[in-house]
């Protein structure tokens, strides 16, 4: 049983380059020798993997996802087209609230024991219960039965049309194991890695596991350090010291491009940035104060002198690669309008407030937030900077502590009810919002299974987000990825979480 689901398979943009390597950057601390030796692959994202626990704080986190792709299975899979089988062989659905998964026989945990439907359960369980971001794509499950150790039954309190498509990213745990002390510093999945060692925000290194049921990787291990410092990435990927990095920002592709060795891969992405207010804090409670900000930026300059090719103007509160995508009218941009929205909601002379942000959450993010400051000064509102580091942003980004926050994110399914129906319920409180005819329209089209039905609703539901102002959505990016030529087999992602299992090195 398969669903159809999200964009269209797009073709890949490949920059073939030819010219002369640069120098080596001594010191850089990547470490290619003894990778080349064991035909390891090194391989830089541009955000620090600070978690591997694939339900906690960190579930939504784009690099704890990249490394859970590698050490965990899912029940199915996405091709970008259909879901595809996994560790479930197959399912069914008696009715509408009935989910019944039939689980291949072999999978075991790289501890070599047998992963079966009550460690399915107890994950969706974790997920479900942790009040995460991830939480409230299974708010729905109130039951299950494991009919036996290879088939789980999964009901729902109403229809849940989304069960497949949030399957693609519920990492399944060992139940008798996720809750020990210590457990996410070593983890122990059923993927094609098992962790040989982790620093968190430092590096991750994994090996391929003999207990692994599908196919297995051709190399030796993956090692994924995070490299703070862009331009030692690019000098790394031109010496040979990594095999490959992403996304490459845009003001560093002409130090990649025609060089020798080197082939630049180009995907249209589900990434993209944004910039919320706190709608719970004055004065973002009033939205004429949230309209004029929005209409105080130029966004169109700022991305165009910014990122170039590497991003396109964002026309909905999702990229227009996510299924449920619906372009919306663009704010003009007109300080003047912004000052005069500013005064009728009783700020004549603007106000001070804060924005926070950590500068590895995308490409050129520091130089994008000081943009939206610099206009935002335009029209008397002053905003205290605040960059912090990624764990503490977390933590203040659940909690609610900010005024505006900055990052990016990406919609990892391509379903737009992993952005909207995830973030913008008044019951998830991701930022203070809460709209009951939003409610209503999210909560329809998540029960829903007729995809034509969703993207009408989604189409509502991105106006609501657009006219009512509750974020800035200035870039959606284009991810381009620096491969070196002995690299084959590695598939881009539009989610900017690659799937390494199928990566060869040539000798």
């Amino acid at each position: 049983m398969a669903q159809t689901h999200g964009p269209t398979r797009r073709r890949f943009l490949t920059i073939s380059g030819v010219g002369i390597a640069g120098a080596h950057l001594a010191g850089c601390g990547v470490g290619g020798g003894s990778a080349e030796a064991r035909r390891v692959l090194e391989a830089a994202f541009s955000q620090p993997i600070n978690d591997l626990d694939p339900h906690g704080p960190a579930s939504v986190d784009e690099a704890t996802l990249l490394a859970c792709r590698l050490i965990y299975d899912t029940l199915v899979l996405s091709d970008g087209e259909e879901i595809q089988p996994n560790v479930a062989e197959s399912w069914e659905q008696p009715d509408e609230t009935t989910w019944i998964f039939h689980l291949r026989d072999d999978v075991r945990f790289h501890d070599g024991t047998p992963l079966t439907a009550r460690d399915v359960r107890t994950s969706i369980e974790r997920v479900r219960d942790a009040g995460t971001a991830q939480s409230a794509l299974w708010q729905s499950v109130v039951d299950f039965e494991e009919n036996d150790d290879h088939t789980l039954t999964v009901i729902t309190e109403e229809p849940l049309g989304t069960m497949l498509t949030s399957l693609t990213v519920m990492y399944v745990l060992p139940a008798d194991r996720m809750e020990e002390e210590g457990f996410f510093q070593a983890p122990v999945g059923s993927g094609p890695f098992q962790v040989e060692s982790f620093t968190p925000a430092s590096e991750l290194s994994l090996t391929p596991t003999s207990e692994y049921w599908g196919e297995r990787s051709s190399i030796d291990g993956v090692v994924l350090p995070y490299v703070p410092e862009i331009s030692s990435q690019v000098t790394s990927l031109r010496t040979g010291d990594l095999h490959a990095m992403w996304p490459v920002p845009p003001d560093q592709l002409p130090e990649l491009q025609g060089v020798d060795g080197i082939t630049l891969e180009t995907v249209p992405s589900y990434v993209y940035y944004f910039a919320w207010f706190n709608c719970g804090r004055e004065p973002f409670t009033d939205p004429r104060v949230r309209r004029a900000l929005r209409r105080a930026v130029d966004v169109d300059g700022i991305v165009e002198n910014l990122f170039g090719d590497g991003a396109a103007v964002m026309t909905a509160p999702v990229p227009s690669a996510v299924f449920g995508h619906a372009a919306q009218e663009p704010y003009e941009y007109d300080p003047e309008r912004a000052r005069q929205e500013l005064a009728e909601a009783g700020y004549p002379d603007g106000f001070t407030t804060s924005m926070m942000w950590f500068d590895a959450t995308g490409p050129l993010a520091r130089e994008l937030a000081q943009s939206l400051i610099s206009d935002w000064a335009e029209i008397g509102v002053v905003v205290e900077p605040q960059s912090i580091e990624k764990a503490e942003w977390i933590q203040r980004l659940n909690d609610l502590e900010w005024d505006m926050e900055m990052q990016v994110n990406t919609v990892t399914t391509g379903d737009a009810d992993f952005a909207l129906g995830r973030l913008y319920t008044s019951e998830a409180n991701r930022l203070g919002y809460a709209n009951e005819e939003l409610d209503e329209i999210l909560g329809e089209a998540n029960r829903s299974s007729d995809q034509d039905r969703r993207e009408e609703l989604y189409a509502k539901a991105c106006q609501i987000l657009w006219d009512d102002a509750v974020g800035l959505f200035p870039a959606e990016l284009i991810s381009t990825y620096g491969l070196r030529d002995d690299v084959s087999g590695f598939v881009p992602a539009p989610s900017n979480q690659p799937d390494l299992r199928s990566v060869a090195l040539s000798s």
